[in-house]
């Protein structure tokens, strides 16, 4: 069974718009907990365009004080700033990404072989943390290998590419061809596989589908724009069906 992960940085966009409180990050949070979702998904960028630090701390306690089984997982470019802030929250997973601080959004995944003994480096610093570390990678079979001599738990699959083929059924399949046969290839290197970016209730079925141990998806803003059609609660059971799950 596939988990679903609720990112809450649209969420935490829009409150930014206003000097206000609404919407509440960790009451929406709240809400998606309740309705099954397996954790909460932030990643908090140096200019907090979205998600604030301050976020951070409230969204721990709202899951060890009402949702202690579910998980905590913290997205972000390995910074000095961001690992010290990792030890100090203790999220369940970590998900490091190659992310410009300037850019929008994720857009790619990891060059491993570039950058593996850097990694490996993280990724031993961060274990000792408790937490389970992931990293971003494209979809390409031929980087696991590389990934998984960093030492890292899972990849989270970018499948940026796979929601932007949503018009053109030639294009999700290869897309889809591509993340399925780089997911068996880090299961055969031992890890976990996640996948995330630009999912939707629509092409999450086939994902799932097609990669039946998926062990997770975050999803943000598909979610958060189905929620306000569908409201908060009702999105994650839409989400967790689209998972394989029964709700």
């Amino acid at each position: 069974m596939t988990d679903l992960s609720v990112n809450l940085n649209a969420v935490a966009l829009l409150r930014n718009r206003r000097g206000l409180p609404w919407p509440s990050v960790t009451g929406l949070g709240r809400i998606a907990l309740e309705a099954g979702a397996a954790g909460l998904t932030v990643h908090p960028r140096p200019d907090e365009r979205h998600t604030r630090r301050a976020d951070l701390p409230a969204i721990r306690t709202l899951i060890d004080s009402e949702f202690p089984d579910r998980e905590f997982n913290i997205e972000g470019y390995p910074s000095e700033d961001f690992l010290a802030l990792i030890e100090e929250i203790s999220p369940e997973q970590v998900t490091l990404v190659p992310d410009d601080p300037a850019q929008a959004t994720s857009d790619h995944g990891w060059d491993f072989k570039a950058h593996g003994a850097t990694l490996e480096a993280l990724v031993t610093r961060l274990k000792r943390t408790g937490a389970r570390v992931s990293l971003f990678a494209d979809p390409d079979p031929s980087h696991v290998e590389a990934a998984a001599a960093t030492g890292t738990d899972r990849i989270e699959l970018y499948t940026g590419p796979y929601g932007a083929a949503h018009d053109d059924e030639a294009a999700t399949a290869r897309e889809l061809d591509a993340l399925a046969d780089t997911a068996e290839a880090a299961f055969a290197h031992g890890m976990d596989v996640n996948a995330g970016h630009d999912l939707t209730v629509a092409n999450l079925a086939p994902l799932v589908a097609r990669i039946p141990a998926l062990a997770e998806v975050s999803i943000g803003h598909g979610l958060t724009a189905d929620a306000l059609t569908h409201g908060m609660a009702e999105t994650v059971r839409r989400f967790r069906r689209a998972c394989g799950q029964a709700v």
